[in-house]
């Protein structure tokens, strides 16, 4: 039950699959695997060795090489398809007593997200023991560095090396995945020994392995059958040939493994063997012939009417062929057509495969025999997988199928259109429904159809849907719970991107009342939805002003459970905590909620674009009050780097404000006056944005000596706030108006919590007035108070936008030593500056240029690989750098070492 008040979000891990690992003897042994972060079974097929027919021919010249080439880095085995090099390889590794994994690769693999999930779960389902903090990736179009880097760091600290067979890895054709598995394999030391079999060469530096002999390799010409191992063949099928005739149709084939089986199952129908084996070498000239004619056409019409259909599948079952022919006859053929080795491979679990050449020249002839029967079969393919397997595979073939309301339907009723948000598949639903047609109509298309502009934040398109899709959510039959909360997500978010917290309030008041009627399971299984929904309408309630409300919200989300598939929203909540941290003068805990966020991101491989900019923006703010205007400057050239341009009021709101106030800091009054100004589009206005615009022309206006103007602005901005009365204290003081001022400061607001950047405010106009009423004593108090607190804090910004009454004060003896060494940064800084002083010292050991270069980059919050790339250096010369910078300062954290190099004056 979707609960709001108390939500769950820690209920996936009930969804499981058997897995199988492989001990050192080659035994099978059962394991529990996990579920990838989108919540769908790892496929243990891919994850196990095949297993080898009884015709299958132990060659062991072949198997010498493979034990030989073991002993360098990288192995390849590459030939054409048929060439016998998985058989060889799994048959090698059944045998090896060193701990093996083996990943099947897939066309889904060119998802670098995918591959790396799936070459995870291959490590750890063979006892291959991945360090806890590497996470697993949460976007299917990019796996983050430093996630790689982990990885690697782990299978360099083995004792024995681990061998890691990617099968079929042509199909995995991203050049970026060729570049990060080069990446883990040169920092993998002696702990990873990787066999590649392949149809092509590979896109990794194969030139530098050569070069430096850490590579073998296993070509076609290595694959090819020997007349003798011809022979061998040939008799494991009941069939014996002269040498003549044998030589003949090794010469023909040029030993092509496919070739010689093929050609021993056709032969082993034919009263003539040594006749038919010659009539084949003179009448067949390409392999989609001898398949149709040989295999295809020998076969009983049942037997071809069932593989013509199983070639629209990527894999099947017994269960789901019957479902495409409408007979009962699928397991006994399958079965029989296995062990004729008719270009079947068993999966394991009643799952087969056909060999895709077979199938590709199948799918072909299916056409040209029954026209229009493809998108029938994939229809009811589409529907039994739905039912019985993937959501993922149903999908895939009722797009194939161009039927995309069964599509469109499937994700909403399915609860998957979170999936479009966060998740290892996002990338790729999106582009699946990318290519639906104008044509699909009805709700469920309407609502997917708007998934995917919010989701590319195309508000206006987003909008238009997701009202045609409300309209008419009770068409078409769609389940009305599934559709309603799929709605109401989608609702939630239109009101966070439009600034209506009355919008979501109403969606999630929708989701609540139809959660009930909506299968607990299927809720458990999509974590994601809940956490989405949260985080909206927690983001919504911060417009609004309601941080108390807000922070409910989020902290469920930042609390929430799900792993990878609810990363992205947790990442977003902790943002959004510390946004109310930093509006209200909690800058020390906004900063370790930015943290914590950028911990939470790197441990699930998230991309720095993935959110909203959000923490960046908040760590640019404190920046500012601390006077440390380059960083600043830089965080918020890097925030809206992420953004990918989100329409989110909260963030466009906080990047203006946030610029202003820099521009004011940097002593420009106009242009922040200009910035300040400038309205951010939303349904209705945000009290704390309007606030915050006060308070900055406000001081805009003092710092260009008018007061009345700053009392004007002033008068706009809520009495419900601090900040907002101490301003207006502070700008009648500068009019003179003592008691004024006085009486505001002494009727603070009682239900506000203010931090320390703001309450060190307080403490500075306290001073101000005591000091116009001739009370210097206790002027110099007050200040020496703000001081300390400001020191704990670190924050300049307070005293540096004060004005000229604080500069005598800050040249008393009392003070000097309190401000000594630290209020130096930034343009108007010099005020505090006492003449003729000499700075603090700096570090024992004077650092170096580029270690300045590194220090300055690592007070952006960059990774070390984002510094070797700005740097163009390499990963390791950074971390030397590090250290040595860790060793002048004195520190052992990335944090310390910060903090140390901005009290000592260093960045």
């Amino acid at each position: 039950m979707l609960n709001l008040a108390v939500p769950r979000f820690d209920r996936l891990t009930k969804t499981v699959v058997i897995a199988v690992t492989v001990s050192h003897s080659g035994e099978r042994k059962p394991a529990w695997s996990r579920v990838d972060p989108a919540g769908v079974p790892f496929l243990r097929t891919r994850l196990t060795l095949p297993a080898r027919p009884a015709t299958f021919l132990r060659r062991a010249r072949l198997v010498e090489s493979l034990d030989r080439a073991a002993t360098v880095t990288l192995t390849m085995v590459n030939g054409t398809a048929g060439a016998g090099k998985t058989l060889l390889v799994a048959d090698w590794a059944a045998g090896q007593d060193r701990p093996l994994a083996w990943l099947t690769c897939d066309a889904a693999d060119r998802a670098p997200g995918v591959f790396w999930a799936y070459v995870l779960e291959a490590l750890r389902g063979a006892g291959v023991p991945v360090p806890s903090g590497v996470g697993g990736p949460a976007e299917a179009g990019r796996v983050d560095a430093r996630l790689l880097a982990r990885v690697a760091a782990g299978l360099d600290g083995r004792d024995s090396p681990v061998v890691l067979v990617l099968d079929e890895y042509d199909r995995v054709t991203g050049p970026e995945i060729a570049e990060q598995l080069a990446f883990v394999l040169d920092h993998a030391g002696r702990g990873l020994r990787l066999v590649l079999v392949t149809r092509s060469e590979p896109l990794l530096p194969l030139h530098r392995y050569r070069a430096s002999g850490l590579m073998a390799e296993i070509r076609n010409a290595d694959l090819a059958f020997t007349p003798e191992e011809a022979a061998e063949l040939l008799a494991l099928h009941g069939l014996s040939l002269p040498a003549g005739a044998l030589g003949g149709l090794v010469r023909r084939t040029q030993g092509w493994a496919a070739g010689l089986r093929l050609c021993a199952l056709a032969a082993q129908q034919s009263p003539d063997t040594e006749r038919y084996l010659k009539e084949f070498e003179a009448d067949r000239s390409t392999v989609a012939d001898f398949l149709l004619a040989e295999v295809l056409d020998r076969q009983p019409p049942e037997r071809q009417d069932l593989l013509l259909r199983a070639s629209v599948l990527d894999r099947f079952c017994p269960d789901l062929l019957n479902a495409l022919t409408q007979r009962s006859d699928a397991e006994p053929t399958l079965a029989a057509l296995h062990r004729e080795n008719a270009f079947l491979q068993r999966l394991g679990h009643s799952w087969y495969s056909l060999h895709p050449l077979f199938a590709e020249i199948l799918r072909a002839h299916l056409r040209e025999r029954a026209p229009g029967l493809e998108p029938v079969l994939r229809r009811r393919a589409a529907r039994w997988l739905r039912r019985f397997g993937t959501l993922p595979e149903a999908l895939a073939q009722g797009a194939a199928a161009d039927d995309w309301n069964f599509a469109a339907r499937a994700v909403v009723e399915d609860l998957a259109v979170g999936q479009l948000f966060t998740g290892l598949r996002s990338r790729d639903l999106s582009d699946l429904f990318g290519r639906m047609s104008s044509e699909a109509a009805g709700p469920a298309a309407d609502l997917v159809r708007a998934a995917r502009a919010l989701a590319d934040r195309d508000l206006r398109h987003g909008l238009l849907h997701l009202d045609h899709a409300g309209r008419n959510l009770e068409q078409d039959g769609l389940d009305p719970g599934a559709a309603r909360l799929t709605c109401a997500l989608l609702e939630a978010l239109a009101g966070r991107l439009t600034g209506s917290p009355v919008r979501a309030e109403r969606a999630a008041r929708i989701a609540e009342a139809v959660a009930p009627h909506v299968p607990a399971d299927l809720r458990d299984a999509h974590p994601e939805l809940t956490a989405l929904l949260w985080t909206h309408l927690g983001c919504a309630r911060l417009w609004a002003g309601g941080f108390d409300a807000a922070r409910e919200a989020l902290n469920a989300v930042a609390g929430c459970a799900g792993g990878a598939a609810t990363a992205l929203p947790r990442t977003e909540a902790l943002d959004h905590l510390a946004l109310i941290d930093c509006l209200t003068g909690w800058h020390t805990r906004a900063e370790r909620k930015v943290q914590a966020a950028a911990a939470e991101a790197e441990r699930h491989g998230l991309a720095p674009q993935a959110g909203s900019g959000t923490g960046r923006l908040v760590l640019a703010a404190v920046a500012v009050d601390r006077g440390e205007l380059d960083r600043a400057e830089a965080l918020l050239e890097r925030a809206g780097d992420c953004d990918r341009g989100c329409l989110d009021p909260v963030t466009e709101a906080g990047r203006v404000l946030t610029r202003a106030r820099l521009l004011l800091a940097k002593g420009d009054a106009r242009a922040a006056l200009e910035a300040a100004r400038v309205t951010v589009p939303a349904v209705v206005a945000s009290p704390w944005a309007e606030d915050e615009s006060a308070l900055i022309t406000a001081a805009a206006h003092l710092a260009q000596g008018r007061p009345e103007s700053a009392v004007r602005d002033l008068e706009r901005a809520s009495g419900h706030r601090t900040a907002c009365a101490v301003e207006a204290a502070r700008a009648r003081l500068a009019e003179g108006r003592l008691a004024e001022a006085q009486d505001l400061v002494a009727h603070l607001p009682h239900d506000d919590r203010p931090g320390p950047a703001v309450t060190v405010r307080v403490t500075l106009v306290r001073a101000q007035a005591a000091l116009q009423a001739g009370r210097t004593g206790t002027a110099r108090r007050l200040v020496a108070r703000a001081f300390l607190d400001a020191r704990r804090e670190r924050l300049r910004g307070p005293f540096l936008e004060a004005g000229p009454w604080i500069g005598p004060l800050l040249s008393t003896d009392e003070l000097r030593e309190l401000r000594q060494g630290w209020l130096t940064a930034g343009p108007r800084a010099r005020l505090a500056e006492e003449p003729g002083r000499a700075p603090a010292p700096l570090v024992v050991e004077e650092l170096s240029a580029r270690e300045r270069d590194v220090l300055r980059r690592l007070a952006l919050m960059m990774s070390t690989e984002e510094i070797a790339a700005d740097l163009q250096v390499s990963v390791n010369t950074v971390k030397t750098h590090l250290k040595s910078v860790y060793r002048k300062l004195g520190v052992n954290r990335r944090s310390d070492a910060v903090r140390r190099a901005r009290d000592r004056r260093l960045l």
